[in-house]
């Protein structure tokens, strides 16, 4: 079992003048909570049971979040340019380092009481889908926090979007480990290179497609292409028994991963992350740990 604590913070304001109605109510957008719940139950399939989320604490609040620049939305503006389609403030991103300030991030990593951290918002939070906070903190779908190298220990920040669903949540955290894998493998060259060889589709590998990445399924000949009907061969069910690969292929179809579904597709690619006991090549069977915890890159 491997297990992550986590922080949960939901902006989610108040729009009416009475104060009764929050933001994704007044635009019938998705229930934060049950995004969040269906999110952790998900990743504990995709990952066999092995991934286990646990929020050590929840903080809703009623704002926005202030931007780079020290903007603020307040909700008559906010619902203004949602209304019109324009107007949105530019630079868009959230200013990270006032997050972490403001909800003690750092203190709370560096005490154990949690290990990464959720930011649940609206369109337009300026949120990316994930970062990375702390001292050694690379690369992930974003430029590291510039400011949190003091913290002792890395820690990610997800950002998701309750207007959109779990199968965009599940993007999100399979950029998290394109991004985490990648920095994993980086020293590793040729044959060595697994993840490279995991991600492989038959665009750019004819006849050797394996598991894709989150954009391209083996088949895919473009972005977000999972539902392409054209039949390739791969060796994608092959990484179910990592370490154990011997090569074996069979004929692949967008039937295989959900004809298209967002959601289905990252499910089905997230669960052949290896996820074996042992190392090979010096490096751990258990992508996941990898995933879950940047410490151990």
């Amino acid at each position: 079992m491997i297990s992550s604590r986590v922080l949960l913070i939901i902006h989610n304001p108040m729009v009416d003048a009475g104060r009764a109605t929050k933001l994704s109510q007044a635009m019938r957008w998705n229930d934060p909570d049950a995004l969040i719940q269906n999110f952790m139950q998900d990743v504990r399939v995709a990952s066999h049971g092995l991934v286990e989320y646990r929020i050590a604490e929840r903080v809703e609040v009623d704002g926005f979040p202030v931007k780079a620049d020290g903007f603020r939305y307040d909700a008559e503006t906010y619902l203004r340019c949602w209304r019109e389609g324009r107007g949105w403030h530019q630079p868009d991103q959230v200013d990270y380092l006032a997050l972490v300030r403001e909800f003690n991030m750092i203190r709370k990593v560096d005490a154990g009481q949690i290990d990464e951290v959720w930011l649940v918002a609206f369109p337009y939070a300026g949120y990316y889908e994930s970062t990375m906070c702390g001292s050694g903190a690379f690369w992930c779908n974003s430029p590291p926090v510039t400011g949190t190298e003091h913290c002792g220990r890395r820690f990610a920040i997800m950002g998701f979007n309750y207007e959109r669903s779990v199968g965009e949540m599940l993007e999100d955290l399979g950029h998290r480990v394109e991004s985490i894998m990648t920095k994993v493998y980086e020293g590793k060259r040729g044959k060595d290179n697994l993840w490279k060889r995991f991600t492989r589709y038959d665009q750019i590998a004819p006849g050797r497609a394996s598991a894709g990445n989150v954009h391209f399924a083996p088949n895919s000949e473009r972005d977000y292409d999972w539902g392409n009907p054209r039949t390739v061969m791969s060796d994608c069910d092959d990484w179910l028994n990592y370490p154990r690969l011997t090569g074996a292929r069979r004929e692949v179809t967008c039937r295989d991963w959900g004809n298209g579904d967002m959601r289905l597709h990252h499910l089905w690619w997230l669960e052949r992350l290896p996820r074996a006991d042992g190392r090979t090549g010096g490096i751990r069977n258990n992508w996941w740990r990898y995933v879950i915890d940047p410490n151990l890159v």
